[in-house]
């Protein structure tokens, strides 16, 4: 693969290009930090001289601002209009109806300079940028459509965003026909939990959704579950009981755990740290903005993990260990 995308590539020629590996982070909790995973994970791979596209399939268009990118806010209706025509939305539904739309590399905005600029031997980061009404509109068209159009995404991205090494999806936080849209475009599933009981429910049920993508869509999408992250997770010095409940739980069965029996925990957290919400306001990822603090270095673990688990079977993968707590001898 090379590590630079040509500023503008002709269309017709675009066959010749590699396909994107698709990820979707996604999960079936909100508030569990999946914007800023996405936008952070999607960055560190641009950081490492991959071609990066990330994709707000969110409503509440999270991913698009947390790159400096908000549809809509001009004060000209008419360059508010050719802003919107660009929105993922938008384009979802025109794609549903058949209807002439702006080709993918046409409606996304090119986040390289100014997210990336200070890095050597980056690779490129583009946005394809969500908008709440157009967003909510897809949504409502995909439930009137049959089943089988829930692949409308994954055509578009293997057709119009090749060039582009990985694409990162940002999901809504729930059971939705946007989640199934975002699970079938996917090859692969990074989902989310928090020190949190709830998260681990949400997170076993994501897991068999996936499974069942393959069954639903008639064996056209076979997205796997790549694994689970422990996203604002506490030191080992201040875990309490519900953190190794949680933890464990996360692994279940081991590697070898059927959907919905265990997540393939990453080794890597991601403890809570004010500077990576802090950072959303900036328009840039925090791994871009502190790549030598703890939250940059781990956000490089879980991408290394992530490249590892890409390339091997499931059955080599390093998951996360249980926790043993030690008994009280004098209880």
């Amino acid at each position: 693969m090379t590590t630079a995308l040509a500023s503008a590539i002709d269309v017709a020629n675009e066959t010749s290009l590699p396909a994107p590996v698709v990820l979707a982070i996604a999960t079936q909790k909100g508030g569990v930090g999946k914007t800023t995973t996405t936008v952070n994970l999607g960055a560190r791979l641009a950081m490492a001289g991959y071609n990066v596209l990330i994709v707000d399939l969110e409503p509440q268009a999270q991913a698009g601002t947390a790159l400096g990118i908000t549809l809509g806010g001009h004060e000209d209706e008419a360059a508010n209009e050719a802003e919107l025509q660009r929105s993922l939305g938008y384009i979802l539904q025109m794609a549903l109806q058949k209807f002439p739309r702006p080709h993918l590399k046409q409606a996304m905005f090119d986040r390289t300079d100014d997210v990336l600029g200070d890095f050597e031997g980056h690779g490129q980061l583009c946005v394809l940028a969500s908008e709440e009404a157009s967003m909510s509109a897809a949504q409502n068209a995909f439930v009137t459509k049959p089943y089988k159009e829930i692949v409308t995404l994954r055509h578009l991205l293997l057709q119009e965003a090749r060039g582009f090494h990985f694409v990162l999806i940002d999901t809504p936080p729930a059971v939705s026909h946007l989640n199934a849209v975002a699970l079938a475009a996917a090859d692969y599933v990074v989902t989310i939990c928090i020190p949190e009981y709830q998260s681990i429910k949400g997170a076993l049920v994501l897991s068999a959704a996936t499974h069942a993508i393959a069954t639903n869509t008639g064996g056209v999408c076979e997205p796997q579950l790549l694994g689970a992250l422990l996203n604002r997770s506490n030191p080992e010095s201040a875990w309490t009981n519900q953190d190794v409940d949680i933890r464990n739980a996360m692994i279940g069965d081991g590697i070898n755990a059927e959907p919905g029996r265990g997540l393939f925990p990453f080794v890597t957290d991601v403890r809570r740290d004010v500077r990576i919400s802090e950072s959303y306001i900036h328009g840039r990822p925090a791994v871009t903005r502190f790549p030598n603090h703890s939250c940059g270095k781990q956000y490089t673990g879980v991408v290394e993990e992530i490249l590892d688990r890409i390339q091997m079977p499931r059955q080599k993968w390093t998951i996360a260990d249980p926790i043993v707590v030690e008994e009280n001898a004098d209880a």
